[in-house]
């Protein structure tokens, strides 16, 4: 694609790499096979191939973002399959996040809309906050119906009925492993996976832990920042990101680090991208080194082997995150993983694409993410599964939402089947 940049306008370092994404793309149109919004409206503007040619116009003419060019971009999910789809490797998710940040920093929302998204972005990343939402939010339900705006209806419906206590385990400190030691890691014990599922972080430590794995939960590491990244709130991203450089240097240049073990495939996209979006900071080369730690469990694990387990009789419906399979390339690993300790594992119709949930989407696209959800679900039941699989709390909650049956994050099945406790949603099993 040709550009027109001025090259005052390439002095600033997001138009350049905008430049340079924008440069790749030859109009061929094959990203718009996999784009979830396209199937889903059929527009062309909620195609890849659509919003680069409004985030071209917009970033290339350096005017003020408009109402058309916002709502198609809010309108993307950001599952990056169309970057798995891509034969000319356009790095879409660096053009649309520059869109995004340009959007925040150009573009005035109605009330209503600045209100929501400066609601979630002080609530989420924070998982006191948060709690107290959910709570705030698990009264409120039983309204939902008389709200006027979907969002604030869908806010409420997504409430779960109980939020588990907190867990011990997230608190900063280090855990020894029980076999003989073979690595030591840090954990990202996230923020709104604290508040929604404390279990998963519980299995990932004593699955490590007995596979000779020492974990520690760093002291001042928190939140990824992918939430606020997403929205174009790049100052709060960035602030984020430095306190999680910050703390896992400390633990790298002190007893050392193997690895940073991320068990929400999300937060692990955005970690492993922290070089990029920190190129230009003083933490750059750290943040360059903590990229290069970030590791998805299921990669973890592999390295560290599972042992072959014995035919379980259950029959598990992976469910690939988009952040997981598209972000972080990653697509057989935590299969593989299930089918050897001894799962019978089977994969949904279309997997490659997106259950709608995809961070705060659900929230602020009610209306997309439910197709999405439904057209998921229906193809995940039609495997008749005992139970789904997934990578990712936001796929969990989404897709949880929707159907009758029992949904775990993989790990806790590899823990379960190694020797951990039956995962609390398994009890009917």
């Amino acid at each position: 694609m040709q550009t027109n940049f001025t090259a005052e306008q390439l002095r600033d370092p997001g138009l350049a790499r905008a430049n340079e994404v924008l440069r790749t793309c030859v109009h061929c149109g094959f990203c718009t096979a996999t784009c979830p919004t396209y199937q889903v409206l059929g527009d062309e503007l909620d195609s890849p191939r659509g919003r680069i040619y409004l985030i071209k116009d917009m970033l290339e003419k350096g005017r003020p973002a408009d109402e058309k060019t916002v709502k198609h971009i809010d309108r993307c999910l950001s599952c990056l399959a169309c970057m798995t789809t891509c034969p000319s490797g356009v790095h879409y998710m660096h053009l649309v996040d520059q869109a995004r940040d340009y959007i925040e920093a150009t573009y005035k929302r109605p009330l209503m809309d600045r209100v929501l998204r400066a609601l979630l972005a002080w609530t989420i990343p924070y998982p006191g906050r948060f709690r107290a939402a959910l709570m705030a939010a698990r009264i409120g339900r039983p309204l939902a119906r008389f709200m006027p705006d979907p969002r604030l209806k869908a806010m409420l419906q997504m409430a779960p009925r109980k939020t588990p206590a907190k867990s011990p385990n997230d608190a900063p400190q280090t855990f020894a492993a029980t076999a003989p030691r073979r690595m030591r890691v840090a954990l990202l014990t996230g923020c709104a996976q604290k508040a929604l599922n404390t279990d998963i972080n519980d299995a990932t430590i004593r699955l490590l832990r007995r596979l000779g794995a020492e974990v520690v939960v760093a002291k001042g590491a928190g939140c990824c920042g992918a939430l606020t990244h997403h929205m174009g709130k790049a100052d709060l991203a960035h602030a984020s990101a430095a306190a999680n450089i910050r703390a896992w240097m400390a633990e790298k240049n002190g007893a050392g680090l193997d690895a940073i073990v991320i068990n929400t495939s999300g937060c692990g996209t955005t970690v492993k991208d922290y070089g990029h979006m920190l190129r230009n900071d003083p933490l750059a080369a750290d943040a360059a080194t903590v990229a290069g730690l970030a590791k998805d469990i299921s990669e973890v694990l592999t390295k560290l082997g599972l042992p072959q387990g014995a035919p379980k009789g259950v029959k598990v419906a992976y469910h690939a995150a988009c952040s997981l399979q598209h972000g972080q390339q990653i697509k057989t690993l935590p299969k593989d993983l299930l089918k050897r300790v001894g799962f019978t594992v089977v994969e949904p119709a279309d997997s490659h694409l997106c259950c709608g949930s995809a961070g705060t989407y659900n929230l602020l696209q009610p209306e997309i993410s439910q197709q999405l959800k439904a057209r998921k679900v229906q193809t995940l039941e039609a495997k008749t599964p005992d139970v789904i699989a997934a990578g990712n709390i936001g796929c969990m909650i989404q897709i949880g939402s929707g159907t009758k049956v029992p949904i775990v994050h993989t790990v806790e099945l590899l823990d379960w089947a190694t020797g951990g406790p039956r995962p609390r949603n398994l009890n009917s099993l």
